[in-house]
């Protein structure tokens, strides 16, 4: 990142979205941290436990509300400028337990994920990096209004990708993960420094009215 961007004030959540504690999606989420870091911005680490939740259930949050892991991510995400996952792929799609906590903190108003930037990574012993399963989370993710980042990184054969200290053994990869996280960093410092856009989230556009189904929130996208 050229010395004439100022990044200090973007703050990122990053957390790896296995319960796993060895986790090569925790790995590569610290990976990520360190890297954020190194870049000028500031990383605010956590792990996918810290937002466990029971399974979605609307019988549960009419007795009881949102469950407390739902809405530590929701304070985590409002206090940060932008978030980064790295999901493992589950059967050719998102972990379930990072799908329940998304759509349990989709119902706390004003909706977290709307207008905020995110950038999505995925690691897997596998030849393509676990990119299935984060190519289903951009659905939700899109859906609630996030800007999920079109730069995707799979780490593949990730359990012989990483070196001694961490980062990845083949310099070409590393250098790549690298400058993918600075452009990232350079959209999310432009979305919090220029002139703010107003964005119109409609959950259901195009069909018709109804209070049963009706979710619209008019935010400003862009802080600073």
């Amino acid at each position: 990142m050229s010395e004439s961007r100022d990044v200090q004030r973007v703050r990122v959540l990053i957390f790896g979205a296995s319960l796993r504690s060895a986790s090569l999606n925790r790995r590569l989420a610290e990976l990520a941290a360190v890297v954020v870091e190194e870049k000028g911005a500031t990383a605010d680490r956590a792990v996918m436990a810290d937002f466990d939740c029971p399974s979605f259930n609307g019988d549960v949050e009419r007795e009881s509300g949102v469950p407390a892991g739902a809405r530590r991510l929701r304070d985590r995400l409002v206090g940060a400028d932008a978030f980064i996952i790295s999901a493992p792929e589950y059967n050719a799609s998102m972990p379930g337990c990072l799908k329940n906590a998304i759509d349990w903190v989709s119902r706390v108003r004003p909706q977290p994920f709307n207008g905020r930037q995110g950038m999505l990574l995925s690691a897997s012993p596998s030849m393509a990096g676990g990119n299935r399963g984060v190519w289903s989370l951009r659905v939700p993710l899109e859906h609630l209004g996030a800007r999920v980042y079109p730069d995707m990184f799979s780490l593949a054969q990730a359990h012989e990708a990483f070196d001694a200290t961490g980062r990845i053994a083949t310099p070409v990869l590393q250098q790549r993960f690298e400058r993918t996280i600075e452009c990232f960093l350079e959209l999310v410092e432009a979305a919090t420094r220029y002139r703010p856009l107003k964005k119109l989230w409609v959950e259901y556009l195009g069909e018709h009215p109804n209070v049963a189904t009706d979710r619209v929130e008019d935010i400003t996208v862009q802080r600073g």
